[in-house]
């Protein structure tokens, strides 16, 4: 079966997925230095900086207490002035509603008494930056549940769409696998693994899987053809879920089995016992 992609597009994808920003994120404000370490818990800590000066950063969190103070704001402005992606944090009891320079959706509130909620930060994070977020994920293990259940939620309703917008047959096929192989790419990233020629299986699989569920999108138009536009919208969603969904089994598979190993070649060996001394 013929391959709906040149081998071109696959390595210039290749070399882009590779190319991702290394950039840090950055943590300031109350209590800054504790959700650091909790971010970066298991992971790289030179990815978690502690500062109010967001300058070339991917993303800058900020955790205020139960007022706004001058400083807060101050530190708020100049992130946006940078034009560094802002999450707040509102650790306060009597934490304003609204804060100046970032978005309501951008606010991430803190139940006293009960910690930071470093998950939903890691959401919030991962749906401000987008893709952006992959290599902070590569580093800060905490980021990966939230970046790759965003990456399959973006790149499966953007194959949704395509699926059921595009209306010339095969037309469509070509960028729904590219979109697919990126997300398995980007999955693979996210969780530390090198996009060598061992993932070569893995890539493949993605174009096999693809032809699987556009040829599943045929034999139902055959039965549904008034429909057959809400049927291939349907079939590229679940199809590139499906194909998302099996890209983080195996990824969080192969990233605990490459964790274990690593711990091992860390570890001290015995030394071997000593032969019996000769009477």
């Amino acid at each position: 079966m013929k391959v709906p992609l040149r081998m071109g597009a696959i390595l210039g994808l290749l070399k882009e997925v590779r190319s991702t920003s290394n950039k840090p994120m950055m943590v300031g404000g109350t209590l800054a230095d504790q959700l650091a370490r909790e971010l970066s818990a298991g992971g790289d800590p030179s990815a978690v900086l502690v500062g109010d000066e967001p300058r070339d950063v991917e993303v800058f969190v900020y955790v205020i207490g139960d007022s706004l103070t001058k400083d807060d704001e101050s530190a708020l402005k100049r992130g946006h002035r940078a034009r560094v992606p802002t999450i707040v944090v509102a650790a306060g009891r009597k934490a304003p509603r609204r804060i100046p320079f970032v978005l309501a959706t951008d606010i991430v509130r803190a139940e006293p008494g009960h910690g930071f909620p470093v998950e939903n930060v890691a959401r919030a994070i991962a749906r401000k930056i987008g893709e952006e977020a992959t290599s902070l994920a590569r580093r800060l293990p905490v980021m990966r549940p939230a970046v790759s259940a965003q990456l399959i939620d973006r790149f499966s309703r953007k194959n949704g769409l395509i699926g059921a917008a595009v209306f010339v047959p095969g037309v469509d096929l070509p960028v729904l696998t590219l979109h697919q192989l990126r997300l398995v790419m980007r999955i693979l990233a996210t969780h530390g693994l090198e996009l060598d020629g061992q993932r070569a299986p893995e890539l493949l699989a993605t174009l096999g899987a693809g032809f699987g569920f556009r040829a599943i999108a045929r034999e139902l138009l055959n039965f549904i053809p008034v429909f057959g536009w809400a049927v291939k919208g349907a079939v590229a969603y679940a199809g590139t879920r499906a194909i998302g969904e099996a890209a983080l089994r195996y990824s969080e598979t192969r990233s605990a089995l490459l964790s274990e190993t690593l711990l091992s070649e860390a570890r001290p060996r015995q030394p071997a016992s000593a032969s019996a001394s000769s009477s």
